[in-house]
């Protein structure tokens, strides 16, 4: 292991004290698809985004622009759909208004206009009905099941219908607290054209950057089960699902205290995190999009303190991606990793 670190009570974005992550999903009768949001405090966090695929699928990313007036977001919304699904953060931002909360824009109070960047994946048609996707009820029901408690990691929320190269992708996370008692977290929905298997050793790219005991007891999979890989390709394939658009996407958070220009390095640097679990990465394909908060809740830091947050949240994300592929389950034909090589994981279990 590379670090003698520590991860928060949870292990997820949750501990990043304020936010709060809710799921919704549809499965069956034609759907595989979902919605999760990121719910900030209601004053907000300050935010910023880097987009790095070739097909993204974005809402309000240039307010987050360091440039541009607005300071600070209410929920971030990641979801399945395409661009169809982008249609879920109005109902989070139906449900913030609701509760007054947003930017003032008037003079009475609860006139204001929630803040709510968004960014969606490709699952189109994996459940088996092609405009099976989430709309404005997905994102007003993933807000009421927003919670503080441990996120829920898997085939849930904008994680459903994810898929990582040929095998079954969801929703992961991590989180570390630094010495100086900063906590830096990541969510990440892997939903990715490349993969995060080594196809030499059947092991997850990310699980070398996990901290001290975190993948205790995952281990190169049997010879024997490796052929499986291969069986899941041909599933896919037969399943006629062969196109080429998938989408990861994340959130890596803090309570430290940040700038806009500095959210948006630190959305950027996560992308490092993503490159180390994910090859090839950041294709024509892919919309691979990071958003960053920063709650402030902590102090600001000089630029060495800040750097170390750099690093932590790039380890965070590569961990996320792992712990996103460990949690997830085999729906139909698209088999989970657990099911592909039992025999790596069955030594583990997440602590």
């Amino acid at each position: 292991m590379t670090s003698t670190l520590r991860p928060g009570p949870t292990n997820t974005l949750t501990d990043v004290a304020g936010l709060k992550v809710g799921h919704y999903h549809r499965v069956g009768a034609g759907w595989l698809t979902g919605t999760t949001v990121v719910l900030t405090p209601p004053e907000g966090a300050v935010g910023g985004v880097d987009v790095r695929g070739g097909g993204p699928g974005t809402r309000e990313t240039d307010v987050l622009d360091p440039r541009n007036l607005v300071e600070r977001v209410h929920a971030v919304v990641l979801g399945g759909g395409s661009a169809y699904g982008l249609a879920a953060a109005t109902g989070v931002m139906e449900r913030l208004a609701d509760a007054k909360i947003g930017f003032p824009v008037g003079t009475v109070e609860g006139q204001v206009v929630p803040i709510v960047p968004a960014a969606v994946l490709f699952d189109l048609g994996r459940g088996g009905e092609f405009r099976a996707t989430p709309g404005v009820e997905f994102g007003a029901a993933a807000y009421d099941a927003a919670s503080v408690g441990p996120v829920e990691l898997g085939a849930v929320g904008a994680g459903a219908g994810a898929l990582a190269g040929d095998v079954k992708g969801g929703v992961g996370s991590a989180s570390v607290v630094l010495d100086t008692g900063v906590t830096v977290a990541a969510l990440a929905v892997v939903n990715a054209v490349g993969s995060t298997i080594d196809p030499a050793t059947g092991e997850l790219y990310g699980a070398r950057f996990g901290l001290a005991g975190e993948f205790d007891g995952l281990r190169a999979p049997d010879e024997s089960e490796r052929a499986a890989a291969a069986e899941a390709t041909t599933a896919v394939t037969g399943a006629g699902l062969g196109e080429p658009f998938h989408t990861t996407i994340g959130v890596v958070a803090t309570d430290a205290t940040l700038t806009k220009a500095q959210c948006q390095k630190l959305a950027g640097i996560a992308h490092d995190g993503m490159a180390r679990a994910i090859r090839p990465v950041h294709s024509m394909f892919d919309g691979d999009t990071v958003f960053a908060l920063a709650t402030g809740a902590g102090p600001g830091l000089d630029p060495v303190a800040f750097n170390d947050v750099l690093a932590a949240a790039a380890d965070a994300f590569s961990r996320a991606v792992v712990h996103g592929m460990l949690a997830a389950t085999s729906a139909g034909a698209f088999r989970s990793y657990a099911d592909i090589y039992p025999s790596a994981v069955k030594e583990w279990k997440r602590a």
